[in-house]
């Protein structure tokens, strides 16, 4: 592949059911860069399950013809992307650290010295760090404290957000990336990248929280006093509500995959009683028809149980009457129509569909679906990430500014 231009980013989402890339261009400079959609492109996959590579040989060839489609519709080609992470193999704690203070004012070496210090803690033989987000800081005892740099004091305290991965689900889907011919710049956990592309300042700031409902998991996190506070994945998603139609309607797995899109709803109450449509034939079987109003109950009862679960990780989490900007629905699953009437049913609480779409320029059409939040994200966190280090490079970063930036994670913690 030919070189980057310095403006120039790409994102891979690889979820269970298909791949998404994206490329974009960085219109500004700014802290909060406008990207100018360039490209786009999906491939359906069943490479992975629950975020981890079940098939190499599958999931590179999602990857290079996703990848692929991309370029040629933005006339230029990448070689670094920006990759998403999520599933059960992703883990979260939260760690104290304390430094003393070497000059007359807090720097951001400091930041970086009580990060690493909050950070070095073992995650076991076959976990590695993915994030360490600074939460809260506290300078000579005095709390709630968040941007300490230029101020005054002997002692620095945090609080830092520690994400982890598995090692080996990481280098697998690492090397899927690279057999197809590119380079991961970085990988990034899905719910902080879904949370760039859906949340306003404002819901970070009271609390809300993003529900993923994804093929083959439902990934929940939560936002509170503009910081990522919790993280967790359920295994109960889009894939058992296909399950379902296939033994309820008596299809294959393909065509309930369509049946889902094409006529599916997730609020039984919505669909006219008198609503038929045609099921695909079988050997053996005539024309088949059935009442919408079947479809739309299997898929209720499965939704209701799905968001019922994400319900009672927010309530676990300790968050259940603490999140007034309400729920963010992302994922496949929240395009279906009528999961906003269920998800209100369900957590009593705001609910709205997260669509991509601010500081987005170019073919924003191409992105503008629920299902898009997360490669949207990541496009965002690359933009963000080149304006942070002086632009897109290839190569490693240097150990000086790896020091800084890459444990601290200075635009992450400016978010959440």
């Amino acid at each position: 592949m030919s070189g980057e231009p310095q403006r120039l980013v790409a994102a891979l989402d690889v979820g269970s059911t298909r791949v998404a890339a994206l490329i974009g261009e960085i219109s500004d400079l700014s802290r909060n860069p406008r990207v100018r959609i360039l490209g786009a492109a999906t491939e359906r996959t069943n490479g992975i399950r629950r975020g981890v590579v079940r098939d190499i040989e599958e999931t590179t060839r999602a990857i290079t013809k996703a990848l692929k489609d991309a370029q040629v519709m933005a006339g230029v080609e990448v070689g670094t992307i920006y990759c998403g992470v999520a599933g059960e193999h992703v883990a979260a704690r939260s760690s104290h650290g304390v430094v003393s203070v070497t000059g007359s004012e807090i720097r951001t070496s400091d930041v970086a010295r009580v990060n690493d210090v909050a950070s070095n803690i073992s995650f076991g033989r076959d976990h590695e760090l993915l994030h360490a987000i600074a939460q809260d800081f506290r300078i000579d005892q005095q709390e709630g404290i968040t941007e300490p740099i230029g101020m005054t004091g002997s002692r620095l305290e945090a609080e830092v957000y520690l994400v982890t991965v598995l090692s080996s689900a990481l280098q697998n889907l690492r090397k899927c990336v690279e057999r197809a011919g590119y380079r991961v710049g970085e990988f990034v956990l899905e719910p902080l990248a879904a949370s760039l592309a859906v949340l306003t300042p404002d819901e970070r700031e009271l609390g809300c929280a993003i529900v993923e409902l994804g093929g083959g998991s439902t990934n929940v996190s939560i936002f509170h006093s503009g910081k990522i506070r919790h993280t967790a994945s359920s295994t109960f998603a889009g894939g058992h509500v296909t399950n379902d139609l296939v033994h309820g309607l008596q299809v294959t797995q393909l065509d309930a995959e369509r049946i889902k899109e094409r006529f599916g709803a997730a609020y039984e109450p919505l669909v006219p009683e008198t609503d038929i449509f045609q099921l695909p034939g079988t050997p053996g079987q005539g024309p088949r028809t059935a009442h919408r109003r079947v479809l739309a109950h299997i898929m209720h009862m499965r939704l209701q149980e799905v968001l019922e679960l994400a319900l009672d990780e927010i309530s676990r989490a300790g968050y259940r009457q603490r999140l007034p900007a309400g729920i963010i629905l992302t994922g496949g699953g929240a395009a279906t129509p009528g999961i906003v009437e269920l998800g209100r049913e369900v957590f009593a609480l705001p609910v709205r569909v997260g669509t991509p779409g601010d500081h987005l320029t170019g073919l924003v059409d191409s992105v503008e679906s629920p299902r898009m939040a997360v490669p949207v994200g990541l496009l965002m966190y690359g933009a963000k990430q080149a304006v942070t280090t002086g632009g897109l490079q290839e190569g490693r970063r240097s150990p000086a500014v790896e020091k800084v930036l890459g444990p601290v994670k200075r635009w992450l913690q400016d978010n959440f």
